[in-house]
């Protein structure tokens, strides 16, 4: 059972549904489960085997037990295990180091489940609104994940709000109930879709498609899905497989391209650049060479050079060119320019333009829409060139007479100092990421979604470790109105903490250089 403030890692498991292609044998079911568990330990996967629960004598009707029309009732009756044989599955099961999953289809299986201890409770998508039974599954206390083909935006929806308002630790799947499936019915942008729907919940990939069709889940991981379910069996002389079912070589097979769709996506985080690819990009860049002399300290013109193929070793490249620059030393026409003609420093526009570029991309990626009509400061507290470390970008909404709303944007690692406003309340709601809110020397973590309170008078600052968006809802904000308790801060004139932008600065700064 997991604690109530442990939440289960969902991410990249493999769920090999055993189903009823156990075919009502302990023996046959044993085989499959090892069958998995050899190709879970060759492939370093985090696997599961998944049951299938189901109390035949009150779950099935007593006039439809016999001759009835249903096609999966006399497969559920012909494949029917006591719960001691699942109990020997189960074992085996642990006993490879495999995590045990079950989907029940009515109430007394998920007493059952308990009674086994059975990791993960899985909802069948036929189950997705059986809301008697999601009840019960709910009172369970185990992670759950919930399969939700056939379901519409707005059923998942419920479903969704069903779950977090029981506080249940849940994941999605994304599942088309068409057996197998043809590649036209897999609509894969829905994943997609409930993953921006769904921020914060694992979406994964129930699959139905033939065994043999391997494209479908690397395309699902692309998509975003990070669970991925399939249902497996083993083949005999007598025994053979339905039209979805994978036999061991198939699943291998689907688990590979699976792991090779997983390295070519990457991790997400940001691509690292090799060395070899910047070095063989260079091959191809144009250094700056001159097309006539020039002395020393002379300004550079763009008539003055030209750019060309190759770029020589310790030449300024094509793209560092600026108006401007003065000659270092006499060069002669044909010459290379040097990159020690560059600052050391980093000048005060790159910071500027550098900072905003970020700031737009967090915006964009966190999906805020801005209009034209907007201001926008830089609080840069401790001058420009510490503004990695101290500050915060502000967008200026709304300043009325009686309320303001204004966007603060900090970048990775960035503090603003501790001050108060004597005119000023105003709350924080976080948009996204993270931040760590200072209030009187109390700290606390807000997340997207939370909100804090500042009453006027009342010292705070803050701090982001990955970046953060928050909005601040105020009464009207006055500039003369922040007291910092770093005296330094204090004394400095406004304008010497602030740089005001005039639409995100474009094309306000390209004659800095300092």
């Amino acid at each position: 059972m997991v604690a109530d403030n442990k939440k289960f890692n969902f991410e990249n498991l493999f769920i090999f549904d055993l189903a009823n292609n156990h075919q009502g044998s302990v023996e046959h079911g044993l085989s499959i489960i090892n069958e998995m568990a050899e190709i879970a330990k060759r492939n370093e996967i985090r696997a599961a085997i998944k049951f299938q629960f189901r109390n035949i004598d009150t779950l099935i009707h007593p006039n439809h037990k016999n001759g009835s029309d249903n096609k999966h009732i006399p497969r559920f009756i012909s494949t029917r295990l006591t719960w001691d044989q699942y109990q020997i599955l189960l074992d085996e099961i642990n006993k490879k180091g495999l995590i045990s999953i079950c989907t029940p289809f009515d109430e007394y299986s998920v007493e059952v489940i308990e009674k086994m201890n059975i990791e993960i409770i899985k909802v069948a998508s036929c189950s997705a609104n059986d809301w008697p039974l999601l009840e019960r599954i709910s009172e369970a206390n185990k992670p759950v994940i919930c399969s939700v083909g056939g379901l519409t935006m707005a059923e998942i929806d419920k479903v969704v709000s069903f779950f977090q308002h029981r506080g249940v630790d849940f994941a999605l799947e994304y599942c088309v109930a068409i057996y197998p499936t043809p590649n036209d019915k897999f609509h894969l942008n829905q994943i997609d879709e409930m993953r921006n729907r769904y921020p914060g919940i694992t979406i994964g990939f129930s699959t139905h498609e033939a065994p043999d069709n391997f494209a479908v889940v690397g395309l699902a991981y692309a998509k975003g899905a990070r669970i991925f379910e399939k249902h497996v069996g083993v083949e005999t002389d007598v025994i053979k497989l339905n039209a979805y079912s994978g036999n061991p070589n198939q699943i291998e097979t689907w688990v590979k391209t699976l792991k090779t769709a997983m390295e070519i996506c990457g991790s997400g985080s940001g691509r690292i650049i090799s060395d070899k690819e910047k070095s063989d990009l260079l091959t191809l860049k144009r250094g700056i060479y001159f097309a006539k002399e020039i002395k020393i300290d002379s300004i550079i013109e763009r008539d003055n050079v030209y750019f060309a193929m190759p770029l020589l070793p310790g030449q300024l490249i094509s793209g560092q060119w600026r108006e401007g620059m003065k000659a270092n030393k006499d060069y002669l026409s044909e010459e290379p320019l040097q990159s020690n003609i560059l600052p050391e420093k980093i000048s005060k526009r790159d910071i500027i333009y550098s900072s905003i570029h970020a700031v737009k991309a967090m915006i964009n990626n966190a999906s805020i829409p801005l209009s034209h009509d907007f201001h926008v400061e830089i609080s840069h507290h401790y001058g420009l060139d510490k503004f990695d470390e101290f500050g915060c970008i502000i967008v200026e909404c709304i300043n009325h007479k009686e309320y303001a709303k204004k966007l603060v944007i900090q970048l990775p690692r960035q503090n603003h100092p501790v001050h108060f406003h004597k005119k000023k309340d105003e709350t924080f709601q976080v948009l996204y990421g993270s931040m760590t809110v200072d209030v009187e020397g109390r700290k606390k973590i807000l997340l997207p979604g939370d909100t804090m309170w500042v009453p006027r008078g009342v010292w705070h600052g803050f701090s982001t470790d990955e970046g953060v968006i928050f909005e601040e809802v105020s009464t009207r904000n006055y500039d003369d109105d922040s007291f910092y308790i770093d005296r330094q801060i204090s004394k400095m004139a406004r304008d010497e903490r602030k740089t005001y932008l005039h639409n995100w600065g474009r094309h306000q700064f390209d004659n800095i250089e300092d």
